[in-house]
C-alpha cells in the first residue's frame, strides 16, 4: 500500500507534474537528461526561441529540477532531480519500447 499524502504533499506533487506536462517543458527536461545544456544549445535543438527557453528554466529551476551553473560566459542546466530523471527515463522507454501498454493497438479490450 502506498503512503497516505497530506494535503501540502499532494499539491507539491500536482504542481510539479503540471509543470512537466507543458510539452516544451518536458523537452528541455528530456533535453537535459544525459547532458548539461545551455539555453542556445536547447534553442537550436527544439527549434524553440531563447526567451521562451529561460521563461521555461525560470519555472523549472523555482521547482528545483533544473540547476545552472556558471562556466565562463555559458550558463549550463542540469536535471538534478533524481527522482524525476527516473520518472522521464521509465515513461520515455515505456512509450517508445515493444510494451503492450505504449501501443494502443495492442492492447487488450478486456476490461480490467
Amino acid at each position: 500500500m502506498p503512503p497516505v499524502a497530506d494535503n501540502a504533499t499532494i499539491i507539491e506533487i500536482a504542481d510539479i507534474l503540471r509543470l512537466m506536462g507543458e510539452p516544451n517543458r518536458l523537452k528541455i527536461l528530456i533535453a537535459c537528461l544525459s547532458q548539461p545544456m545551455t539555453i542556445t544549445t536547447l534553442s537550436e535543438q527544439l527549434g524553440l526561441s531563447m526567451p521562451l527557453i529561460s521563461h521555461h528554466m525560470r519555472l523549472l529551476r523555482a521547482l528545483r529540477l533544473l540547476r545552472a551553473e556558471r562556466q565562463g560566459k555559458q550558463v549550463l542546466y542540469t536535471l538534478v532531480d533524481e527522482h524525476i530523471r527516473c520518472i522521464l527515463t521509465d515513461m520515455l522507454e515505456h512509450f517508445t519500447s515493444d510494451c503492450p501498454l505504449s501501443q494502443p493497438d495492442k492492447m487488450s479490450t478486456t476490461p480490467i
